[in-house]
């Protein structure tokens, strides 16, 4: 069976208004153009038996933030709890904050079949950007008798990626829907080129 998987769909990753903004309503992390994803995942939707969406759901104390970090600043670099360099980013996705909601104009009701919600990111040290990562969706995937996932989402360069490479390493046949994501950098073609090496399937992309 093959299932969807929409990554993190939040507000937070979407441009909102600046009145919204303001207002705490989304968009501390927006992508460029993330909300065109949205038509496009309401096309897929219907089409699945098993539609699984991921969500950031972050502590507010985070140690992924900037504002964890006296005297640093948002995409500046960091040392991880695994000891590699990473990103500092704005505080984003904090649960149970409107910013952590799956944007209203995703129409669920068009999901024939059954539909799940998985969080990452709830623990203070670990910031990890696959869906894969600590929340039981290979497992749960497996006992539902899939074998291959369509992956949309954002951002395509950080947690799309590596959802659909930690998607191959547990044995799924891994397509993205290159149409359904969009990413943080202007040029994707280094994301590109990692998704195809670790056998990712990719429809839809032109350099």
């Amino acid at each position: 069976m093959k299932a969807l998987i929409v990554v993190d769909a939040q507000y937070d990753f979407m441009p909102v208004s600046e009145e919204d903004y303001k207002n705490g309503q989304g968009g501390a992390l927006a992508v460029k153009n993330g909300d065109q994803i949205v038509p496009v995942i309401n096309e897929l939707l219907p089409k699945y038996d098993l539609v699984v969406f991921t969500k950031d759901w972050h502590p507010n104390n985070m140690e992924a933030f900037a504002s964890s970090h006296e005297g640093k600043n948002p995409f500046e670099k960091y040392i991880n709890e695994k000891g590699e360099e990473d990103v500092l980013w704005p505080d984003h996705c904090i649960a149970g904050t409107r910013g952590a909601d799956l944007h209203d104009d995703i129409k669920i009701n068009l999901i024939d079949g059954n539909f799940y919600i998985f969080k990452k990111g709830t623990e203070k040290n670990k910031h990890p950007y696959s869906g894969f990562s600590g929340s039981g969706l290979s497992f749960f995937l497996q006992e539902k008798g899939v074998d291959e996932v369509d992956i949309v989402g954002l951002a395509t360069d950080f947690c799309v990626r590596d959802t659909a490479l930690d998607a191959v390493k547990n044995g799924f046949k891994t397509n993205i829907i290159w149409d359904g994501c969009k990413g943080i950098a202007e040029d994707l073609t280094e994301t590109y080129n990692n998704l195809i090496k670790g056998g990712v399937i990719i429809n839809g992309f032109s350099i």
